[in-house]
């Protein structure tokens, strides 16, 4: 089952914004492009920033038509800035110029030990490639080629192989919102976002709320305190509480309390609330016990970087395309599956297995984009993905990787990604925008950042690239100075 975080709300509002002065260009060079931008803004887009407090120094434009090839306003254009979200354009292109649209993960299951009857006498090894969506079917399938084989009990430990990402790093919050999805960190075994997709909803007899979770990892314990009530559904999380609390070294207690308004029907909250490792595992006996098997061992991670010599394969789940793994990190703006990609690029390009496939992967994107003739100057990738108070990226270096992109041969897989207007992604509910159904584009917000970047169809059929960046701390205000920017390239005469 597929489900997407769709934006972080972060903290610390100011950090960006100082970090973003730090790396401003000299300042002669600064004020001189100042003074000409400053003059090339529409009116309506300069009127919103100053009805939002938000100074014309903390705010990029760039438009581009691409037929012409002709530069219509040009706004601070080299100044680095954090552009959350749309940062995972760096990576998606990036990725897909590098690896192909074709390219696919596998996800291979092997036996340490003889079978015999259906029993294997050893270990299980669920070997990982750092597959971005690795769901909860698709681990079904693969037990199911498990028992297709005729494997019904396993007599060892469930191993974990991870060492396609190397020695793995301290999973930290962006902003210590731990239990949020959009903060799940990179694994080589990402299984099902190692997040609980956890649907509410008035039990059928109408007198309890019944909480069901996508799938129940099989240490985790569920409470379900939650008391239906006659309310208006408003804000319904606020209404609930959530607490985790750790029983043992392999239980987990997961309970809800509070009340749940009868109008609000069905709905879902997203969670994680347990490690990479244990979740892996959880989910993975869950569903082998679910489909009959039995197992008496238990989950450990491989320590060594190779596996045991006699291993031998039973089963391996390839992932979809890259192709479509990028429209999913686009127009849902999925972090960790932009993470994900930036390590496996780095995995592929590391020369060997004590390289950091983070290190490698920064530089495999610097290198596509140096290659392609891109601006790099003032660029920091951090994780790939946005979510990061450091990643930074001047609006001409989007500008180009744009233009870029349309020109090359992965253009149709890269502007299919990103969110139509008004119709899907993260832009769906903008259908009153002036460039509705015309326009393909990638947010980012952030407590102090608010971005926009892609494609616009405007009113004469030729196509521009737009890019708008806002640094600052009224940033959150800063959404009329975009829809202002997108009625002004609609209506170009």
């Amino acid at each position: 089952m597929n489900f997407y975080e769709l934006r972080a709300r972060c903290t610390g509002g100011s950090i960006a914004l100082a970090l973003a002065l730090l790396a401003a260009p000299p300042a002669a060079n600064a004020q001189k492009q100042l003074a000409t931008d400053k003059t090339n803004l529409p009116p309506a887009v300069t009127e919103a920033l100053q009805r939002a407090k938000i100074p014309l120094e903390n705010a990029a434009v760039l438009v581009k038509d691409l037929a012409g090839k002709e530069t219509l306003i040009e706004h601070n254009i080299v100044q680095p800035m954090n552009p959350a979200s749309v940062m995972k354009l760096v990576t998606t292109f990036s990725a897909l110029d590098l690896l192909g649209p074709g390219f696919t993960w596998k996800t291979e299951v092997l036996a340490d030990g003889e079978i015999k009857n259906g029993v294997l006498q050893g270990d299980l090894i669920l070997k990982g490639s750092g597959d971005p969506k690795l769901t909860i079917d698709r681990v079904e399938q693969l037990i199911k080629q498990l028992q297709r084989r005729g494997l019904t009990t396993i007599k060892g430990d469930l191993v974990l192989d991870k060492s396609v990402f190397g020695e793995p790093r301290p999973q930290t919050s962006f902003d210590g919102e731990t239990l949020r999805a959009y903060n799940v960190g990179p694994d080589a075994l990402l299984v099902n976002f190692k997040t609980l997709r956890i649907a509410f909803a008035p039990a059928f007899e109408g007198k309890r709320v019944m909480i069901t979770p996508d799938v129940k990892p099989a240490q985790l314990e569920l409470i379900n305190k939650v008391n239906l009530i006659e309310a208006p559904c408003g804000d319904w999380r606020e209404r609930i509480v959530l607490d985790v609390r750790t029983v043992s070294a392999t239980k987990l207690r997961v309970s809800f309390t509070g009340s749940y308004p009868r109008a609000c029907g069905e709905r879902f909250w997203n969670v994680s609330v347990l490690d990479h490792s244990r979740f892996a595992g959880g989910v993975f006996a869950e569903r082998w016990a679910s489909s009959g098997g039995t197992w008496e061992g238990a989950v450990r991670v491989l320590t060594t970087p190779t596996l045991p010599s006699k291993a031998t394969s039973l089963a391996m789940m390839e992932s979809v395309p890259l192709s479509d793994i990028v429209q999913d990190i686009n127009k849902y703006s999925n972090n960790v599956m932009a993470r994900q990609l930036l390590l496996t690029m780095g995995a592929v390009a590391r020369a060997n297995e004590r390289d950091d496939p983070r290190v490698a992967g920064v530089d495999s994107v610097t290198n596509v984009l140096q290659k392609r003739g891109i601006n790099t100057a003032g660029l920091v990738i951090d994780n790939g993905s946005g979510l990061s108070r450091i990643e930074r990226a001047s609006a001409q270096t989007i500008a180009q990787l744009l233009e870029v992109a349309f020109r090359s041969s992965v253009m149709p897989e890269f502007m299919s990604s990103l969110s139509i207007v008004g119709v899907d992604g993260t832009f769906r509910r903008r259908s009153a925008s002036p460039a509705a159904g015309q326009a393909h584009l990638k947010s980012g917000t952030l407590n102090d950042v608010s971005a926009t970047a892609g494609y616009v169809l405007d009113a004469q059929g030729r196509r521009m690239v737009v890019v708008v960046m806002v640094n600052h701390n009224n940033a959150v205000f800063a959404q009329a100075a975009h829809d202002a920017l997108l009625a002004w390239v609609m209506a170009r005469p």
